[in-house]
């Protein structure tokens, strides 16, 4: 008899969390979708269902440590005591001149995008670690790569989860649990509708939730090449691709100033 596979997506309310849990879905993937957007999650529920999928929802707030823990053990007690795929998606961005930002705002982005992934991090270990085969996916971006002017400490956020994640992967290699992260670029969301910067107009916003969920796929089953060489970042769309090529190869100064001239600055 198969294993019915389980999969613990935060933020999966809409956006990138969304197409995510939609796509696991029919991979036949018990779903386990988390917000704190209940009337998007009533509607998720039956979207998953349509596509033959199992959901199991519940609201969520990321920086609440002890909700984080009792949501994840409830799905995993629901979900026949395994947790394959735990997705740390939840984020939210705010962008312009980092002194124009009010502070509770910048606060806000540190305390969802960091705390949050700690939050999920710490736990699911335990489930993860009971679970042979499992696979953590933190969401970086590719803000990671370089600082990023207008969108400064939530590109601080992303270097965080950039840090976290390798040092995870290390350490969590010993239990058998791989620890990843997906690096995309602007995504067409509505965290990103009505957004207007430097790199924006330079770069444009390509990528859709469904590119960035198919690579999230993917990358939780590699291929051989990437289970060999031991990957452990994974750049969605061509514009981030080259991006993390040049960033091997090009001094500091010249990412400074092709990151300044990109911003318009």
């Amino acid at each position: 008899m198969p294993v019915n596979k389980t999969v613990f997506i935060t933020g999966a309310a809409a956006g990138i969390g969304r197409a995510t849990a939609l796509t696991f879905a029919r991979d036949g993937y018990t779903v386990g979708g988390y917000d704190i957007d209940e009337v998007g999650l009533k509607t998720l529920a039956g979207d998953i269902e349509a596509v033959g999928g199992r959901p199991i929802t519940g609201h969520l707030d990321v920086t609440d440590p002890d909700e984080m823990a009792q949501r994840i053990g409830e799905f995993t007690k629901a979900a026949g005591d395994r947790l394959d795929v735990m997705i740390n998606n939840a984020g939210i961005l705010r962008t312009g001149r980092f002194e124009d930002i009010d502070i509770s705002a910048q606060l806000n982005v540190i305390d969802i995008n960091t705390k949050g992934v700690v939050n999920g991090l710490h736990a699911a270990f335990p489930y993860l670690r009971a679970t042979p085969n499992s696979v953590v996916v933190n969401l970086a971006s590719a803000s990671a790569i370089y600082g990023q002017a207008e969108l400064a400490t939530y590109s601080a956020t992303k270097f965080f989860v950039r840090g976290i994640t390798e040092a995870l992967d290390i350490e969590w290699n010993r239990y058998g649990i791989r620890v990843i992260s997906i690096w995309p670029l602007y995504v067409k969301t509505a965290m990103t509708e009505h957004i207007k910067t430097g790199t924006t107009e330079a770069l444009g916003i390509k990528l859709t939730a469904q590119d960035v969920a198919d690579a999230i796929v993917a990358a939780v089953e590699p291929s051989w090449l990437q289970r060999r060489t031991h990957q452990v970042h994974f750049p969605v769309g061509t514009q981030t691709k080259a991006s993390v090529v040049l960033s091997r190869f090009l001094p500091v100064g010249l990412q400074r100033l092709l990151n300044k001239r990109l911003a318009g600055l």
